[in-house]
């Protein structure tokens, strides 16, 4: 089975399943002499897993990092890290009904009709759970993109029709962690909040806006023409589940430019040269220009929701009915956020790798 693997020099290989015994991650082609402590990967672990509000899942999951390999004295020695997180509140009681009946939304019935097997418990390897092998790979990526000064923030920028107020970057940071919601926006939070709540009582859902920044990467991370900064982030992006859109820049609004609108000018800055605009959202040709790398991904509403749904019955091919029980965030956006952050830090380690930026065996 092809696809679970993303980068070329720096790869992480994901593996596990929402109900199996664990999930995790093998981070290749990290140099040797990196600091990695446990608490760096669980920092952002704690971040994504569920049970921390009401607005998420209430599986109740610590979600606790083994680090089985790829460290000697607090250090990576260049070969390669394999992390795991143990299933422990697992309830597959609530799937026995679906085995047969896929749910309207999932990826059931084209896992099935694939591979003719499929592990239908909490969906299994389709689970949003296999993130955590996204943010174990991120989290490693961070600290490589730490000793460059390169930082990456994502956050939610609207939730159904509500949608935050536009921002600086330094408010962002400030602010992002002071709700479950994770949007910089006090205000737009409250509601978006309260909107969630609502549609969970309904036994709804909703979808949202995520926004990702990358700041300080330096101009020239990217190749042509398959391997494009854009198109590798874009790539990783939608391999997230629920993820339909994504946009770099100003993205689908360049539609409806003149290209004396769209253009950003150059300027010289300190020497340095700079975009007057960031329209292109930081990558030109495939390649980074040095401005802020800007990313939008479009997250579709939980498709579980604990409605009466119509459906088919694959062992007799009869229509029929289902209603999902078992534990559903009624929003995912908030929690995707540090797995958007961990796919873009994947892709950027990668690239300075790539490029020369970072040494590929050691650090120095």
């Amino acid at each position: 089975m092809s696809g679970n693997k993303i980068g070329k020099m720096f790869n992480v290989t994901n593996f596990g399943s929402s109900h199996g015994k664990a999930l995790g991650a093998v981070v290749d082609g990290c140099p040797a002499n990196l600091e990695i402590s446990d608490n760096d990967i669980q920092i952002e672990l704690d971040k994504r897993r569920p049970g921390t509000s009401n607005i998420t899942s209430s599986r109740q999951e610590k979600d606790k990092i083994n680090i089985l390999s790829g460290l000697f004295n607090g250090k990576t020695d260049g070969t390669p890290i394999t992390a795991v997180v143990y299933n422990r509140d697992m309830d597959s009681s609530a799937y026995e009904n679906l085995k047969n009946n896929p749910r309207p939304g999932h990826g059931d019935y084209t896992w099935k009709t694939k591979y003719d097997i499929y592990d239908y418990r909490g969906g299994g390897r389709g689970s949003g759970r296999t993130t955590i092998g996204h943010v174990i790979g991120g989290a490693i990526a961070k600290k490589l993109l730490n000793t460059m000064n390169i930082k990456v923030l994502s956050h939610v920028t609207q939730i159904g029709n509500i949608k935050a107020a536009k921002m600086e970057i330094n408010e962002i940071e400030e602010n992002i962690d002071l709700n479950t919601v994770r949007c910089a926006d006090p205000c737009a939070a409250q509601r978006m909040e309260a909107l969630i709540l609502h549609l969970k009582e309904s036994r709804e859902s909703v979808g949202g806006i995520v926004e990702t920044i990358i700041s300080n990467v330096p101009a020239g991370l990217g190749e042509p023409v398959f391997n494009k900064l854009d198109s590798d982030i874009a790539h990783i992006l939608m391999g997230i589940g629920s993820v339909k859109g994504v946009e770099i820049g100003i993205g689908f609004k360049a539609a409806e430019l003149k290209g004396s609108q769209m253009n950003d000018g150059f300027y010289i800055d300190n020497n340095i040269i700079k975009t007057r605009t960031n329209n292109a959202g930081g990558i030109l040709g495939g390649i980074s220009t040095g401005m802020p790398i800007i990313i939008r991904m479009a997250v579709k509403p939980t498709p579980s929701i604990s409605q009466i749904q119509k459906t088919v019955d694959l062992k007799t091919m009869k229509d029929t009915k289902i209603k999902i029980e078992g534990r559903h965030d009624p929003c995912i956006c908030p929690r995707i956020t540090t797995v958007a952050k961990a796919s873009v830090s994947i892709i950027i380690a990668d690239h300075l790798i790539r490029a020369g930026y970072i040494h590929p065996c050691k650090l120095k």
